[in-house]
C-alpha cells in the first residue's frame, strides 16, 4: 500500500470474497477503507459526517451544490456532463440523518478514474465561493418575476421537500425519530423542513462547508477489481497533501434514554373533499441500543420478520384481527447511531390508540414469556440468510451496498467497518441463541422494559396545506411589504439574474475539462440473450444457462390473453393474495414459514408487456428460487399455492383489501410521475389501460369500491378470483421460464409434471383481451403541495417509425432541454421522457412546483430537436451515456429475465444489435430527424397531471375532468 497511509488493519472477509483493508491517511488523518476482490464493478464513494443543527436543510443543499461546478471542472453542472457521457454503473449522492455521501461506479477503468477525479474536485473545491447563484438554483430563493408580481419561493431541495413534507409516511419517519432523539441531529431534518429551508443564509452555507467538508471529517472507500496503489497515490498527491489534520468536532453525545414513554400529536393534510374518518397514523416506537452492536443489528432485524413482517406474523395478525387500522407496519431503522424501531398503523381511528397500544404490549409479554416457535425463527434466520448469500441489489453494484452498509458503523467508530458486512460469523453466534431465549430477551428488554419510547399519533387535517400554503404566501407578501421600492426592484433584478445564469451555457473551454473515454472502449456487440428451449410434461421451456452458484430461479409462466376485462382486477388480487392466505395444508403462517425454509422466495406477479403497437401480452407468473437440493420441496409448496389456498375467508380477504387499498393511495401519491405517466398513456394505449386496470388509478378505485362495500362486494370477489384462477392455471397457458447453468432442465422433470397434474383442465380459449381506450384528460387534485406533470402520445400512430437514436435523444432531453428547462429553471426536482419501440411516448415531471410552465416545455420540445446543434464532442459524450444506461450489469437471475422478455416480445439479438449500432452511429442530423416524433407525441395532446389541489383548479383549461381520487 501507499506510503503516505498507515494500514490500521487487514482482514479476510469471505463474504465479498475478498481482503479488507483499514487505513488512515498521515498528513490529514483521512479515513480510508479498500475491499480488494475480483468484482469488475469498481465502486469509489467519499463521505462526510453531518449532523445538522437545524432545520435548514444545508447537508442536503449542500450535497446538490457541490456538484455544481469546482476548480477543476467549473462548468455549471459537471455531475450532469458527467451522466451524459459516461459508462457509470452508479452515479448519484445522497444526504442521511447524520452523513453526506458522493458514490460512483463503473466498470470501465478510465471511465471509473474520471469519475472519482471529479468526486473528489467537487467536494474539496467547490464553485459555491465564486457563484452564490449556486444556492439560489440548488436551494432557495426568491422570486420576483415583476415589481407587481406576488412574491414566492423557489430552489430544487425546496421543492423536492415540499414533496417530501406531502407524504404521510415520510411525514411520519421525521417526527418519530425526532421524538425519539429530539436533543441530538436526529431531532433535526437534514433535507430541511420547507418552512426553515429560508432561513438559511449564505455565509451559513459556506460555513457547513468549510467545517465539514475536510479530510479530517472524510471517510473514502475503494471497492473492486483494480490498481489500489494507483488509487491511493492519485488521492493523496492530487488533494489530500494539500490539507493539514484538523480538529473537526463532527461528533455527538447520545440521547440520554428516557424516564418514561413520551406522547406525541401531530396533523397532516388532506383534500377539502377527503374523509377524516379512519385516516389516523398510529405509531409505537423506540431505541434498540446501539449500532455498533453487531449481534443486535442483525438479531433485531430477525426478530422485526418473526413478529411482524412474515406472513401471519404474531403481533401483526393480532392487531390486523383486531381491525386496528387498514394495515399495520413496521420499520427498524438500524442505519443511525441509536436504531429506532416502530410499528405503525395505517389509516386507524383516532379513537384506538389505546387498544392499539395495549394489543401491542399484550402481546409482546405472552410471546416474551411463552417463547417464539422454533419454526417461527427458523424461517427467519433462512429468509436473512438467502438473502445475504445471494446479495442481489438489483440496479445497484454490490460494492456500493456493502459500502453504505459500513457507515452503519465506521461513522461511529474508526476501527469497525466491516463488523455487519462479516455476516457469517454472526448468523452462528445467533443461531446458537435460538434455544438460549436470546430473542425473547430481545423483546423485554427494548420493547417492554425499555422507557425510551414515544406513541407517535398522526391525525389528518383538512385544509392544512391552504393554511400552510397562505402563511407561506402572508409571510412573503409580509416580506415584500416591508422593503423598498429600490430593494423591490432589487429583487426582480436578482431573479432576471439568476434566470440570465440558467440560461448561460458553459463555454466550450470549461466543458471540454470534463474527461471523456473513447467510443473504442465501448463494447459492440450487446449481451448475448440465452433462450434454450426444450419441453417438459408437453410445456415448453425456455432454459437461460447462466451460472447462478447452485441456485436455480424457476418461473412458471401463464398467458392471460384469453382472460377477459372484467377478471383482471380479480386476477391481479390473486397475485397478491397467494402465499397470504390459508391453504388445505397450512395456516398462511405456516405456509410462509415452509416458503422461507424451504426457498429463497415464492411469489405471484402479474407482468403485461407491450409486443407491437397497440398490441401486448399480459401473463400471471409464479416464481421460485431454491437450491437445487430442494427443488421438490418448492414445487410442492407452488402446488400448494396454487391449487390448495383458500380463496373465501372473508375475514382474511378483508384484510388484505385494506392493506392493497391504503399501499396503492401511498404508492400513487409518491411515485405520482409514475401514476400520471401511464394514466396519460392508457388514453390511447392499450398496454398502458391494461396496467391501470392492475396496478394504477382504475385499480385503485376498484379497491376502494371493494374496500368500502365490502359485505356487498364478497360474494363477487371470491366467485372473481375463483374464476380467475381456472382461466389462468391451464396446461395451454403455461410456459416454464428457468435460469440456472449447473442443471438441465431436465432436473425438475418429475417435479413439473406433478405440478401439471394440478392445472384446471383445459377450455376452449376465447377471443384475445380487448382493451377499451377512453381518453380524458384529468387533474387528480390532492393535498399534496407540488404536482407530477404529465403528457403522452404514440408516434407510430403517426406514421412514424422507431429508431436507436430516440434512445440518444431521451439521454439528451433527460439531462440537456428538461433538465435546464424543468429543473434548472422551473425547481422542479426531476424531469423524464420514454420513447418506446411499440411508439407509446410520454413526458413527466417529478415534484414539480409548476403545472402550466411544463406543459409549455413540452409544446416547444419538437423546436428544440429540429433546431438540434451539438458538437462532435458533445455527439460521443450522448452516445457513451446512453450506452451507459443499456449496459448496467445485471446479475444471473436478471440476464434471464432478458432472455425471457425477448423471447416473447419477438425480439432476437439482431434486433438489439440493430438498435445499438444505431445507438453507436448516431449523428446530429439523426437528432434532428426526429422532431416529427416528439411533435406528434406532444399534439397528441393527451395530459394527465397529479398535483395540489389549488394548483390544479388554476390550471382546470388543461383537463377535461379534475378528480380528488386520491
Amino acid at each position: 500500500m501507499n506510503n503516505k497511509y498507515t494500514i490500521i488493519k487487514q482482514e479476510s472477509i469471505e463474504e465479498l470474497n475478498g481482503t479488507g483493508y483499514i487505513l488512515k491517511h498521515d498528513k490529514t488523518g483521512a479515513r480510508v477503507v479498500v475491499i480488494s476482490n475480483e468484482d469488475d464493478n469498481k465502486v469509489f464513494q467519499i463521505g462526510f459526517r453531518t449532523p445538522p443543527q437545524d432545520d435548514t436543510g444545508v447537508p442536503h443543499i449542500l450535497e446538490h451544490s457541490v456538484l455544481c461546478g469546482s476548480r477543476e471542472f467549473p462548468m455549471k453542472d459537471p455531475f450532469v456532463e458527467l451522466v451524459k457521457g459516461s459508462l457509470n454503473t452508479f452515479l448519484n449522492a445522497m444526504t442521511y440523518p447524520d452523513k453526506t455521501v458522493y458514490p460512483v461506479a463503473s466498470q470501465n477503468d478510465k471511465d471509473f478514474f474520471n469519475l472519482v477525479h471529479v468526486y473528489l474536485d467537487a467536494v474539496f473545491y467547490p464553485n459555491i465561493y465564486k457563484k452564490p447563484e449556486i444556492l439560489k438554483q440548488e436551494g432557495w430563493h426568491y422570486d420576483l418575476l415583476s415589481e407587481d408580481a406576488p412574491l414566492t419561493y423557489n430552489g430544487v431541495v425546496f421543492n423536492e421537500m415540499k414533496g417530501v413534507f406531502s407524504s404521510p409516511d415520510q411525514q411520519l419517519a421525521r417526527i418519530i425519530q425526532k421524538s425519539l432523539l429530539e436533543d441530538t441531529p436526529y431531532g433535526f431534518e437534514s433535507g430541511g423542513d420547507p418552512k426553515a429551508i429560508p432561513d438559511l443564509t449564505y455565509e451559513m452555507f459556506l460555513d457547513f462547508h468549510k467545517t465539514y467538508y475536510h479530510p479530517s471529517n472524510s471517510y473514502i472507500y475503494l471497492y473492486g477489481d483494480m490498481d489500489v496503489d494507483e488509487y491511493l497515490t492519485f488521492i493523496d498527491e492530487h488533494y489530500l497533501k494539500d490539507f493539514d489534520e484538523k480538529q473537526i468536532d463532527s461528533s455527538w453525545e447520545k440521547q440520554e434514554p428516557f424516564t418514561e414513554v413520551k406522547r406525541v400529536e401531530e396533523y397532516y393534510p388532506v383534500g377539502e373533499n377527503d374523509s377524516e374518518e379512519e385516516k389516523t397514523y398510529l405509531s409505537y416506537n423506540a431505541v434498540i441500543g446501539d449500532s455498533l452492536d453487531a449481534k443486535l443489528y442483525l438479531g433485531f432485524e430477525i426478530l422485526n420478520r418473526v413478529l411482524f413482517d412474515a406472513p401471519g406474523a404474531p403481533v401483526k395478525k393480532a392487531l390486523m384481527d383486531a381491525q386496528i387500522g387498514k394495515d399495520i407496519q413496521s420499520s427498524y431503522d438500524n442505519g443511525i447511531m441509536q436504531p429506532v424501531f416502530s410499528v405503525i398503523a395505517q389509516e386507524a381511528r383516532d379513537d384506538q390508540e389505546d387498544e392499539f397500544v395495549k394489543i401491542l404490549e399484550k402481546n409482546l409479554a405472552k410471546i416474551a414469556k411463552e417463547g417464539i416457535p422454533r419454526r417461527n425463527l427458523l424461517a427467519a434466520f433462512n429468509y436473512y440468510e438467502f438473502k445475504y448469500r445471494e446479495a442481489n441489489f438489483g440496479r445497484f453494484p454490490k460494492g456500493l451496498m456493502y459500502g453504505l452498509q459500513m457507515y452503519d458503523s465506521w461513522l461511529y467508530d474508526d476501527e469497525k467497518p466491516f463488523i455487519h458486512i462479516k455476516t457469517n460469523e454472526i448468523f452462528k453466534q445467533l443461531r446458537e441463541e435460538i434455544e438460549n431465549g436470546y430473542f425473547e430477551n430481545l423483546i423485554k428488554e427494548y420493547l417492554i422494559d425499555n422507557n425510551h419510547k414515544t406513541i407517535v399519533v398522526m391525525k389528518p387535517k383538512k385544509g392544512l396545506q391552504k393554511i400552510k400554503d397562505q402563511e407561506e404566501a402572508d409571510k412573503l407578501k409580509a416580506y415584500k411589504d416591508s422593503l423598498s421600492e429600490e430593494e423591490v426592484k432589487k429583487l426582480v433584478e436578482e431573479t432576471k439574474q439568476l434566470k440570465a445564469s440558467q440560461e448561460e451555457a458553459s463555454t466550450k473551454e470549461e466543458l471540454e475539462k470534463i474527461p471523456v473515454i473513447d467510443i473504442e472502449d465501448i463494447r459492440k456487440d450487446v449481451k448475448p440473450l440465452s433462450n434454450v428451449e426444450s419441453e417438459l410434461g408437453g410445456v415448453k421451456v425456455l432454459w437461460h444457462q447462466y451460472f447462478t452458484n447452485k441456485i436455480a430461479y424457476v418461473k412458471l409462466a401463464f398467458d392471460m390473453s384469453h382472460v377477459p376485462m372484467d377478471l383482471v382486477p380479480y386476477a391481479s388480487f390473486l397475485a397478491e393474495i397467494l402465499t397470504i392466505v390459508d391453504t388445505t395444508h397450512y395456516s398462511y403462517q405456516e405456509l410462509g414459514n415452509e416458503i422461507s425454509i424451504e426457498t429463497g422466495g415464492i411469489s405471484a406477479t402479474m407482468d403485461v408487456m407491450p409486443t407491437d403497437v397497440h398490441e401486448f401480452l399480459p401473463m400471471f407468473i409464479l416464481k421460485t428460487k431454491c437450491f437445487y437440493s430442494n427443488i421438490k420441496k418448492a414445487f410442492d409448496l407452488l402446488k400448494e399455492v396454487a391449487f390448495e389456498s383458500k380463496l373465501d375467508n372473508k375475514k382474511r380477504l378483508k384484510e388484505i383489501i385494506g392493506q392493497i387499498y391504503t399501499n396503492l393511495k401511498i404508492t400513487l401519491t409518491e411515485t405520482g410521475h409514475k401514476s400520471a405517466a401511464n394514466r396519460a398513456m392508457s388514453y390511447f394505449s392499450e398496454y398502458a389501460a391494461y396496467r391501470e386496470a392492475i396496478q394504477g388509478i382504475t385499480m385503485y378505485e376498484t379497491v376502494k369500491k371493494w374496500y368500502e362495500d365490502f359485505d356487498e362486494e364478497y360474494d363477487n370477489i371470491v366467485n372473481g378470483l375463483k374464476e380467475a384462477a381456472k382461466m389462468i392455471f391451464e396446461k395451454q397457458n403455461m410456459t416454464i421460464s428457468y435460469t440456472g447453468k449447473e442443471e438441465t432442465p431436465e432436473f425438475m422433470k418429475a417435479e413439473v409434471e406433478s405440478f401439471i397434474e394440478g392445472l384446471y383442465e383445459d377450455q376452449k380459449q376465447g377471443e384475445k383481451v380487448k382493451v377499451i381506450c377512453t381518453k380524458s384528460n384529468e387533474g387528480f387534485a390532492t393535498a399534496g403541495g407540488v404536482q407530477y406533470v404529465a403528457c403522452a402520445g404514440n408516434f407510430k400512430d403517426a406514421g412514424l417509425e422507431y429508431t436507436g437514436a430516440l434512445k440518444v435523444l431521451q439521454m439528451i432531453f433527460s439531462y440537456e432541454y428538461l433538465w435546464i428547462q424543468i429543473r434548472v429553471k422551473g425547481g422542479a426536482y426531476g424531469c423524464m421522457c420514454s420513447f418506446s419501440d411499440q411508439g407509446d411516448s410520454m413526458f413527466v415531471t417529478y415534484r414539480d412546483p409548476n403545472l402550466s410552465e411544463s406543459y409549455k416545455v413540452y409544446d416547444e420540445a419538437a423546436d428544440y430537436v429540429a433546431d438540434f446543434d451539438a458538437d462532435d464532442r458533445d455527439m460521443k459524450k450522448y452516445i457513451i451515456g446512453t450506452i451507459g444506461s443499456m449496459d448496467m450489469p445485471m446479475e444471473a437471475v436478471d440476464m434471464g429475465a432478458r432472455s425471457f422478455h425477448a423471447y416473447f416480445l419477438g425480439k432476437t439479438e439482431a434486433d438489439l444489435q440493430k438498435v445499438r449500432d444505431q445507438v453507436l452511429s448516431c449523428t446530429q442530423e439523426d437528432i434532428r430527424a426526429l422532431a416529427p416524433i416528439v411533435k406528434a407525441v406532444v399534439e397528441a395532446g393527451n395530459r394527465c397531471c397529479i398535483g395540489n389541489e389549488e394548483k390544479i383548479d388554476q390550471n382546470k383549461e388543461y383537463f377535461d375532468e379534475v378528480k380528488h381520487v386520491l
